[in-house]
């Protein structure tokens, strides 16, 4: 579906010469064991948060709260952001040890669900790179703020392109 969109439709992030030679995606196998729903550790008083892009712009964001989760055996902490556009939105940037090998360096973005009251799901294997991998030119994309750069292996969602 994925695929589809990216070779065919009008506002693919590829290039039409990209288009051309564009045989799908690559992904991590699919990592149940990167598959949580977990407690959204909402901050009392949210954050504003200027995130930098990749065209030296800046977007706004709050500092929602924290989730926890564990990567083959250790804990780890990555901070969530609400979008001050879109309340209720929330949005996940992180880069993990598999950049810039497996994974694209600048790292990669997430939309946690909302499952509940404070409740997320939060599913790596959905974890997608930003467009600006397609077309550095073209696309301006919020870069993970430090506090969202894991030591760890996150090896599920997309790899490099």
């Amino acid at each position: 579906m994925k695929d589809d969109f990216f070779k065919n439709h009008v506002q693919s992030p590829l290039s039409e010469e990209q288009k051309k030679n564009f045989t799908g995606l690559n992904y991590f196998p699919e990592n149940d064991a990167l598959r949580f729903t977990l407690d959204l550790e909402r901050y009392a008083q949210p954050e504003h948060v200027e995130m930098q892009t990749s065209k030296g712009d800046l977007r706004d964001y709050s500092r929602a709260g924290q989730i926890r989760f564990p990567v083959n055996g250790q804990e780890v902490t990555l901070q969530v952001y609400e979008s001050e556009d879109n309340p209720g939105e929330y949005f996940l940037p992180f880069v993990d040890a598999t950049a810039p090998q497996e994974t694209y360096g600048a790292g990669r973005y997430l939309e946690p669900e909302r499952v509940g009251l404070d409740k997320l799901l939060v599913d790596f294997n959905v974890a997608y790179n930003p467009y600006c991998v397609y077309d550095y030119a073209r696309w301006s994309c919020p870069i993970p703020p430090a506090e969202n750069r894991l030591r760890v292996r996150i090896e599920a969602g997309e790899k490099n392109f």
